[in-house]
């Protein structure tokens, strides 16, 4: 197994699923919102959950959930992790670790400038890990998820007490260069490893993660 974690986000079929889990993915990713082509709804969860390994963890991808939404994915998949990818303020965080204790908590902080990177500091303290992923325009209807990146340079020299990973624009042609310039220890992947648009493509996904092991 890769000295580094990889998630393998957006999945949505049995067949993909279960692709992410022969490559060796360490986390697989759902993503709960409507306005994403990924969206899994959680009926679908239901169903895809069970093939997953206990030893894999299983994180639900959301946007500024309210508790009854998390009560209900967590229902309906056994959800280990809860990705937040809106404007959660901090405070938000510790509200949700109180409510659902047993519940990981990663916060998507995006990333343009080197200003950015400083904006996890406020979140190192309430959550489980930093996860930096490009910044998508303010037209934008995702907050990710649209195979843009950011200057991996900016995290060349970046040093943190607690866990953190590396998103936006990877696949399986740049993975080696994005973990050799930014030492990434986690590496989560969506639109880098799909044939369209939410459509995963299972040759994508295993050359994604073999890539990783080698490094």
């Amino acid at each position: 197994m890769s000295r580094i974690a990889t998630k393998i986000c957006g999945l949505s079929t049995p067949e993909t699923l279960d692709a992410a889990l022969r490559a060796g993915a360490s986390h697989v990713g759902f993503v709960h919102f409507a306005k994403s082509p990924r969206h899994v709804e959680a009926s679908q969860l239901t169903q895809l959950a069970p093939r997953v390994p206990d030893h894999i963890q299983k994180v639900a991808v959301v946007v500024s959930p309210d508790d009854m939404l998390i009560e209900q994915l967590i229902q309906a998949g056994g959800i280990d992790v809860l990705q937040l990818h809106g404007k959660e303020p901090p405070e938000r965080l510790v509200a949700i670790r109180s409510r659902f204790p047993k519940l990981q908590l990663w916060k998507a902080i995006p990333v343009k400038t080197k200003a950015d990177i400083g904006t996890a500091r406020a979140y190192q303290a309430v959550s489980d890990l930093i996860l930096f992923d490009a910044k998508t325009p303010d037209s934008a209807d995702l907050p990710g998820g649209m195979g843009l990146r950011f200057d991996w340079t900016l995290l060349a020299n970046y040093r943190t007490s607690g866990p953190w990973g590396l998103s936006g624009g990877l696949d399986p042609n740049n993975i080696t260069e994005a973990i050799r310039i930014t030492g990434t220890p986690l590496v989560d992947v969506s639109s880098g490893v799909e044939s369209a648009p939410g459509i995963k493509d299972v040759d994508k996904i295993t050359a994604f993660c073999n890539a990783v092991s080698l490094c």
